[in-house]
């Protein structure tokens, strides 16, 4: 059977820190994480671990170096059931993700938690070592209003957000419940996910990429037509109002809706007319309609 030794490649007099760094390099190379589907990758690193446990351990060293156990940490001359040496069926010995587990060999020494840890960086069985010694990256997330505006035309902003002075850095044609990834941001230099919303605006709505708002005109404007400023998200353009133009008509102005993005051509503007009397109705007003004789809910019903 292998002398543990020799397993791990150092002399009988090395030290607690040679046996661990010979353990480090042996685990590290043969470790099944590593290794996969790699049967003799796999018996290598059994042995090791096997080894660096007898060893690691003061008593168990001292009784082996005096010849009262042996390889597998049994009495000389008593072979148990089922004991093969390092090179045999180890069945006590289960690996999974970053070393022993239970029913393998116990921790010892510096306790493999504490070695996986190091070697792989909180995979697997080293992951509680990890928590333990370095704080773990964590994603922060965040939630962030935005003006219809802003999410129309794009801006950068600097918030705050969960104490931390963040520049976020909003594209032109948001989609509402869009979301952007700050790398670094997050917990122990784990990233930032703010989700955008957009606010409701007291003009605009939006309907898919096309852009509504609802547009003021006068009884005169709605006869006779005209030219009318109106308000986009983008500032003012002037409209045409064709004569004759009835409340609740609506003025497509194409291209003049939400910004092209994802694939899709930019939106229209949906201009709906609505018009308005004044708040006292005038004699003037009144004699001016008063020759009127049409009946509007003709056919209608």
């Amino acid at each position: 059977m292998a002398d543990p030794y020799s397993v791990l490649g150092v002399k009988k007099s090395a030290s607690e820190a040679e046996l661990k760094k010979a353990f480090r390099d042996l685990a590290k190379k043969h470790h099944p994480d590593k290794n996969k589907d790699n049967p003799a990758s796999e018996k290598k690193f059994k042995e090791v671990s096997a080894a660096y446990e007898l060893l690691s351990d003061k008593d168990k060293r001292a009784a082996y170096d005096r010849g009262e156990i042996d390889e597998n940490g049994q009495p000389r001359g008593f072979a148990p059931h089922g004991a093969h040496g390092f090179g045999g069926d180890a069945g006590s010995f289960e690996f999974g993700f970053g070393g022993p587990q239970p029913g393998g060999p116990r921790q010892a020494g510096g306790g493999f938690e504490d070695i996986f840890a190091d070697l792989f960086g909180g995979l697997g069985g080293g992951r509680k070592g990890a928590r333990q010694g370095r704080p773990q990256a964590a994603d922060v997330k965040y939630a962030l209003a935005v003006s219809l505006e802003d999410a129309f035309a794009g801006a950068a902003q600097r918030v705050t957000l969960g104490g931390k002075t963040l520049d976020v850095k909003i594209p032109a044609g948001l989609e509402d419940g869009q979301q952007i990834r700050l790398r670094g941001q997050g917990q122990n230099g784990g990233d930032a996910i703010v989700t955008l919303t957009i606010a409701p605006h007291r003009l605009f709505q939006r309907e898919g990429r096309n852009v509504r708002v609802e547009l003021p005109v006068s009884l005169k404007e709605a006869v006779e037509g005209g030219k009318v400023n109106v308000p986009t998200p983008s500032g003012k353009i002037a409209l045409t109002i064709p004569a004759g133009s009835n409340g609740g008509k609506t003025l497509r102005l194409k291209g003049r809706g939400w910004p092209a993005g994802g694939g899709q051509a930019a939106g229209d503007l949906l201009v709906t007319l609505r018009l308005m009397l004044p708040d006292e109705v005038s004699p003037a007003l009144k004699e001016a309609v008063s020759g009127l004789s049409y009946d509007p809910r003709q056919g209608w019903g």
